[in-house]
C-alpha cells in the first residue's frame, strides 16, 4: 500500500484482475445466461479494483490508461552464441545463419498468430453469437488448416539444426516444402470478399465493441483483426526475399547454391499462380457488383474479363466521384451506390473497349473542371492531375476528363491505360491521324484544303447531336500525340475574338457533351 501512495496522483495503476478479465472481451448480449456470466466476471474484476487506492480516487475509464502491447522476442541468432563459437565462424556464415534463423523465427510467429486468430477472435464471437458460423467461415476461411503446414517446415528446420545452433543445408527442405504453399490459392482469392463482409459487420455495434476491446488488449499488439487475417498473405511475399538473403550469404562452393536458386524459382511460380487466381477472383467480384441502366451498356468483354488491370476512384469534370475499372479488354466508368447496406457500382455512360480507347495525358491547367480552356481562368482554378479518355470513333460522342487525387495515382492510371492499349496503338494512331483535320469546325472553315463534306456527313450520321455539340466534342477530345503535334492542332483554331463571337451567338444551343 505504501508503493501505491507514493505514486503520482495522475498515474493510474491497473490491477492484474482487470487486465486478464474475460469481461473485457464480452459485449452486451440479450442472452440471459451469457449476460449473467459476464456480470459475474465483472464483479470479480470490480472487487479487485477496490484494492487499488488509485482507482478509488479516480474512476477507471477504458481509454484513460491503455495497456502496453505485448512485444515479441527480437533476439538475433548471433546474440545466443557463446564467444568461442562466434569467433570460429566467418562474418558471411554468421549472416547466413541469421537469415536462416529469421525464417525459422518467422514461421513460429506465424503459427502463433494463426492460433491467436482462432482463439481470441473466431471462437469467442461464435460462442457469444456476435457473428454466425457461416459469416465467420467466410471471413476466416480455412485458417486452421495452414497451421500444420507451417509446423512441418518449423519441425524440419529444427531437425536440420545442429547442437551448436547452425544449419548446414536448408535448400532440400525448402524445395520439398514450398510447393505446398499452393494451398493458399483459395484463401487469398477469398480475401477481397472476406474484407468486404468484415467491414459490413463492423457496422454492428456488438461487433465493433468486441473488436475494439480486443484491440486494446495486450495480446493484439495493437493490430486489428484484419491485420491477423492478412498475415499469411504478407508472409507469402516475404519468402522470395528471405531465400534471396540466404543465397546472398551462401558461399559459391556451398552445396545449397543451386538448390536455393531452384527454391527461389519455385516460390516465384507459386506466387504467380496465387496472384493469377486472386486476380480472377477479384475481377469476378467486381463484375458481379456492376449494375446496368441500359441493356446497351452490357458488353460480353466485361463478363469475359479474367484480369482487372487497375481500378479506383476518380472525379469527372463536374467534380462527381466515379469508380473506374480498367479490365483487360474494356474500360468501365461507374457511380458507387449502396443497395441494402452492400456496395454496388452503377455503370455510367457507355463502356469503352480497349481497342477503341484513346488517351490524352493533360498538363495541369489545360482544362478547368467546368469546361474552360487554359487562359480563361486564374491559377486557383487550374485542375491538376487530369487525363482524358475517349472513343477513337467520334460517333458515340463520349469523352471523359478525369482527375486523380494526386500525381502518383494519375501516373498509375496513365501507365495502366497505355499498357492496355499498347497492342492497338498502331491502329489507334492511324485512325487518329486520319481524324486530325476534323478536330474542330473552325479548322475546317479556315483551311480551304479540307472539304466541308466531311462535316456534313458527320452531322447526318449523328442525327440527334447539334452542330455545336459535335464542334465542342471534337475540340475537347484528346489524343496520344506528343506535345508538338498537339501544338500543331491548336494553330488551326480561329482568333479568340472570332471564336468568342461564335460562342456568344450559339450560347443558347451549347450543350456539354463531355463528362
Amino acid at each position: 500500500s505504501l508503493l501505491y501512495l507514493q505514486e503520482p496522483s495522475n498515474k493510474r495503476v491497473r490491477p492484474l484482475a482487470r487486465v486478464t478479465s474475460l469481461a473485457n472481451l464480452i459485449s452486451p448480449v440479450r442472452n440471459g445466461a451469457v449476460r449473467r456470466f459476464g456480470q459475474t466476471i465483472q464483479s470479480f474484476a470490480l472487487r479487485g479494483d477496490s484494492k487499488s487506492p488509485a482507482c478509488a480516487q479516480k474512476s477507471c475509464s477504458r481509454s484513460a490508461a491503455p495497456t502496453p502491447p505485448k512485444r515479441r522476442n527480437s533476439v538475433l541468432w548471433s546474440e545466443m552464441l557463446d564467444v568461442n563459437m562466434k569467433e570460429s565462424l566467418s562474418t558471411k556464415e554468421i549472416k547466413r545463419q541469421e537469415a536462416i534463423y529469421e525464417m525459422s523465427r518467422g514461421e513460429q510467429d506465424l503459427i502463433e498468430d494463426l492460433k491467436l486468430a482462432r482463439k481470441a477472435y473466431h471462437d469467442p464471437m461464435l460462442k457469444l453469437s456476435i457473428m454466425s458460423e457461416e459469416e465467420l467461415t467466410h471471413i476466416f476461411g480455412d485458417l486452421d488448416s495452414y497451421i500444420p503446414l507451417h509446423e512441418d517446415l518449423l519441425a524440419s528446420l529444427g531437425e536440420a539444426t545442429k547442437p551448436d545452433g547452425t544449419v548446414e543445408q536448408i535448400g532440400p527442405i525448402l524445395v520439398k516444402w514450398l510447393p505446398r504453399l499452393h494451398a493458399y490459392k483459395g484463401y487469398c482469392s477469398n480475401q477481397l470478399a472476406a474484407k468486404a463482409l468484415l467491414d459490413q459487420k463492423k457496422q454492428d455495434r456488438r461487433v465493433q465493441d468486441f473488436l475494439q476491446r480486443c484491440l486494446e488488449s495486450p495480446f493484439s499488439r495493437k493490430l486489428d483483426l484484419w491485420s491477423f487475417l492478412d498475415i499469411p498473405r504478407s508472409r507469402l511475399v516475404k519468402y522470395p526475399l528471405l531465400l534471396k538473403e540466404i543465397l546472398r550469404h551462401t558461399p559459391k562452393d556451398h552445396p545449397d547454391i543451386q538448390i536455393l536458386e531452384e527454391a527461389i524459382s519455385i516460390i516465384q511460380g507459386v506466387l504467380s499462380d496465387i496472384n493469377l487466381k486472386k486476380g480472377e477472383s477479384e475481377c469476378q467480384y467486381y463484375i458481379d457488383k456492376l449494375e446496368y441502366l441500359d441493356e446497351k451498356q452490357k458488353d460480353p468483354r466485361i463478363e469475359g474479363s479474367k484480369a482487372l488491370l487497375c481500378h479506383g476512384e476518380l472525379k469527372n469534370k463536374n467534380g462527381h466521384k466515379l469508380y473506374v475499372f480498367l479490365f483487360q479488354d474494356i474500360l468501365v466508368l461507374t457511380r458507387p451506390v449502396t443497395r441494402n447496406e452492400r456496395q454496388a457500382y452503377q455503370v455510367y455512360r457507355q463502356p469503352i473497349p480497349v481497342q477503341e480507347l484513346l488517351l490524352e495525358d493533360l498538363q495541369d491547367g489545360d482544362v478547368k473542371m467546368g469546361g474552360s480552356f487554359r487562359g480563361a481562368f486564374g491559377n486557383s482554378d487550374k485542375a491538376k492531375n487530369i487525363f482524358r479518355v475517349r472513343f477513337q470513333d467520334p460517333l458515340p460522342g463520349q469523352s471523359h476528363t478525369l482527375q486523380a487525387n494526386d500525381v502518383f495515382h494519375k501516373q498509375q492510371w496513365v501507365n495502366c491505360i497505355r499498357t492496355a492499349i499498347a497492342p492497338f496503338q498502331r491502329t489507334a494512331a492511324a485512325a487518329e491521324l486520319k481524324e486530325l483535320p476534323e478536330l474542330s469546325e473552325e479548322s475546317e472553315e479556315n483551311n480551304p484544303s479540307v472539304p466541308n463534306v466531311k462535316a456534313q456527313k458527320r452531322q447526318s450520321a449523328m442525327s440527334g447531336v447539334s452542330e455545336m455539340e459535335l464542334d465542342e466534342s471534337m475540340a475537347e477530345c484528346g489524343s496520344i500525340l506528343d506535345s508538338e503535334e498537339a501544338k500543331g492542332v491548336k494553330t488551326h483554331r480561329t482568333p479568340s475574338g472570332h471564336r468568342k463571337s461564335r460562342e456568344k451567338q450559339l450560347s443558347g444551343k451549347r450543350k456539354e457533351t463531355l463528362v
